[in-house]
């Protein structure tokens, strides 16, 4: 089969070529890639600052949609020919993927698979940072970094569908705009103005519950000014920088929780959990059309690099996804 391989040439180049076929366990299925969704985490492992986990597949690529080819003899509920997506730890920019059965989900009817291919990974990261890691409880209030981004068009619209009022940054008219279409209560341009002093003044200075944050840096203390007494901030990526101060009596006198979370990384048996608790409860808004992932763009996988680029240069709103077949 061909899999997008990473070069290593000084511009770490990308090119389709032939690899070796993924194995199928006993308990797995192999799925024909149609589409395969970008993640910021492709574009540094690319660079080499972010590994797969031991024992995934290091071709780039954490969410796909596409058809059963084959089954391990273990498999049972699934069937050659489904149409289906999953979320993956790699091995997504390539014509076939290994997928353990449990990981899959069903492609809504009437779906195409580049839609499918661009909602595991941003549903399920807002699913369990926002319900399971800060506990978001009926009513609470979010603050989501990045709303123009694939996790952040997810968030506004889990947090808008769950009853919680939904605040957002981005970086253009634009992208506020979309946002605000999307279901943003409010939508700040962090160009144009402080955040914080934004969301303070909609709110006559109470901040917000739960703070969804993919920038880090210097962000930090801002994001403490903001939270609500036993208010939780939810670290999940460091766009802005890994290293920050903060003044602890902050944190200490608003009884704040500061969490650091990442997707890729656990366990199998915990993303399992995660998929099951995410279908659970919000499922049925897909199949009914009140869900559904917001796309920017669609690239031919031989167009990867200008795919990621795109995303490098933050012009995306939504996902951005190649399609390989």
């Amino acid at each position: 089969m061909y899999a997008i391989q990473i070069q290593s040439d000084a511009d770490r180049t990308l090119l389709w070529q032939p690899v070796p076929e993924p194995i199928c366990g006993s308990g797995d299925v192999i799925v024909d890639v149609c589409a395969a969704a970008l993640n910021r985490a492709d574009l540094f492992q690319r660079v080499g600052e972010y590994p797969p986990p031991p024992g995934a597949s290091d071709i780039l690529g954490l969410e796909i949609a596409g058809e059963i080819s084959d089954m391990g003899a273990d498999v049972i509920g699934h069937y050659i020919g489904e149409h289906v997506c999953a979320l993956l730890p790699g091995g997504g920019y390539s014509e076939r993927a290994v997928v353990p059965m449990e990981m899959l989900m069903p492609v809504p009817e009437g779906w195409s698979f580049e839609q499918a291919a661009a909602m595991p990974e941003c549903f399920l990261t807002c699913f369990v940072n926002l319900y399971m890691e800060a506990g978001l409880q009926p009513g609470e209030t979010v603050l989501a970094h990045g709303g123009a981004s694939g996790v952040g068009t997810a968030a506004i619209q889990l947090a808008s569908a769950s009853g919680n009022p939904i605040f957002v940054t981005s970086g253009s008219s634009q992208k506020v705009a979309r946002c605000m279409e999307l279901g943003a209560v409010l939508a700040i341009n962090y160009r144009d103005h402080d955040f914080a002093e934004a969301v303070l003044a909609h709110t006559a200075g109470t901040g917000v519950d739960v703070i969804l944050d993919i920038v880090g840096g210097d962000y930090l203390q801002r994001n403490l000014q903001l939270l609500k007494p036993k208010g939780r901030l939810v670290l999940i990526s460091t766009l802005g920088g890994m290293r920050a101060e903060i003044d602890l009596r902050v944190l200490m006198s608003k009884r704040a929780r500061i969490i650091g979370s990442i997707l890729r990384g656990r366990a199998l048996s915990e993303k399992i959990q995660i998929k099951q608790m995410f279908m659970e409860r919000f499922w049925a808004l897909f199949v009914e059309g009140q869900l559904c992932p917001v796309i920017d763009s669609v690239f031919p996988v031989e167009q990867v690099g200008a795919a990621q680029q795109r995303m490098a240069e933050n012009r995306n709103i939504g996902k951005i996804v190649l399609k390989i077949r």
